[in-house]
């Protein structure tokens, strides 16, 4: 069968919240990404047939469609928005996928982009019918709302992401001192990899345009290279008195964007477009949401079923690293915890306690990484997975070229 393949790859560097892009729109790094995305590719704007972005805080509606016109594409080029929660830009990528197997499109851009320090605030919902009157009225977080309400609260009232990696550290027994441990090593293989400069060649720098000057953006700012346990243990709880999930091991709300070219190998053959990887398998799974950060394990198990392979055959994985205790649990559970062989393979440069979690772009930020590094280490075979707020589960398995 005549599979899938990426042919180009390229991400912003990461914000942190507050940080050096709260001033750029999450549709103004959606432009930015697709125009160069389609270089890197080795097509023209009017190769593309539809352009899919996740996106999951913007205010902008439909932000797929008003980035690719931003990005210089045709009025023709028609583009659309997924929300699946921390795996929409993957599951950006599985439309995409899917969408050119069928034969509905022959070229595809699909991507990413969240500015989280953007994020709207909402009023109370009776405001629209009843109107200010004379008392206070409390604004609510959009982010803070979504990590509370990506599940019925009427079958799970009070839990939050948070209380779901808690959750997951009482199942397992992942102790406060494991999950410190965990979230040094994801910074210090950021901070590793980031002094070697091996994000270079994904970023794309961006120009972010103040009042009376602008400044180029082109590293990622979130890892803490001078983190130490020690630091990390003095941090309190975040979600529970007595819990052990902390603003230190757990990721980041972050702003940023990616985006891949995607078209079948045949097509690539036919341009002469040599390709970067190749599709293998795409697969999605659901958990309790009470634990929804597992997801990640039957997403990976099913993604190797489909491709035939093991998960040693597998030389490298990205794991969002929502919360340390949650990818602890799924290392875990899947038999390459720390000290295992196959952890060596896991977030080789770091993850998302290091990088960050800008959530509608973390899932082709992290195969944006992973398509680097295979390359990189010459090696065969690399997954992708995320775990996704309402207890889903994400992954995309690709074969370097």
């Amino acid at each position: 069968m005549d599979k899938c393949v990426i042919t180009g790859a390229v991400r912003t560097a990461v914000g942190t919240y507050l940080g050096s892009l709260k001033t750029v729109p999450a549709y103004q790094l959606g432009a930015y990404v697709i125009e160069q995305a389609i270089k890197k590719g080795g097509i023209k704007n009017s190769d593309v047939d539809q352009v899919i972005m996740g996106d999951v805080l913007s205010k902008t509606p439909n932000l797929a469609r008003v980035s690719l016109l931003l990005a210089g594409l045709d009025n023709e080029v028609p583009g659309f928005s997924v929300d699946r929660q921390c795996g929409s830009a993957l599951q950006a990528v599985q439309s995409a996928n899917q969408s050119i197997l069928s034969g509905d499109c022959e070229i595809v851009v699909a991507g990413g982009a969240e500015n989280m320090s953007r994020a709207p605030y909402y009023l109370p919902s009776d405001v629209r019918f009843q109107g200010f009157r004379i008392n206070n009225i409390e604004l609510e977080d959009s982010f803070s709302y979504a990590s509370s309400h990506a599940h019925p609260t009427e079958l799970l009232p009070n839990v939050n992401m948070g209380i779901t990696a808690e959750n997951i550290a009482e199942k397992y027994g992942i102790t406060r001192e494991a999950q410190d441990a965990f979230a040094y090593d994801s910074q210090m293989k950021a901070a590793k990899a980031q002094a070697e400069g091996k994000f270079k060649e994904e970023i794309l720098p961006v120009e972010v345009k103040l009042r009376k000057s602008s400044f180029i953006f082109d590293t990622d700012e979130h890892p803490k290279p001078d983190t130490t346990i020690e630091a990390l243990a003095k941090l309190r709880p975040v979600f529970k008195k007595d819990g052990t999930v902390t603003a230190g091991n757990a990721s980041g709300m972050n702003d940023g964007a990616s985006a891949v070219v995607i078209m079948k190998e045949s097509t690539a053959a036919e341009r002469g477009i040599q390709p970067l990887v190749r599709i293998l398998a795409t697969s999605t799974a659901g958990v309790d949401p009470s634990i929804m950060g597992m997801g990640v394990v039957p997403a990976i198990q099913k993604v190797l079923d489909k491709a035939g392979l093991k998960l040693e055959d597998i030389d490298l994985f990205e794991i969002n690293e929502a919360f340390s205790a949650q990818a602890l649990g799924c290392l875990i559970e899947l038999g390459m915890e720390p000290g295992t062989p196959l952890y060596e393979r896991v977030n080789v440069n770091g993850g998302a306690v290091a990088h960050g979690h800008a959530l509608g772009n973390s899932g082709t930020r992290i195969l944006t990484t992973l398509i680097y590094e295979l390359k990189r280490r010459n090696v065969k075979y690399g997954i992708a997975t995320l775990c996704i707020g309402g207890g889903q589960g994400i992954a995309v398995l690709v074969e370097n070229i």
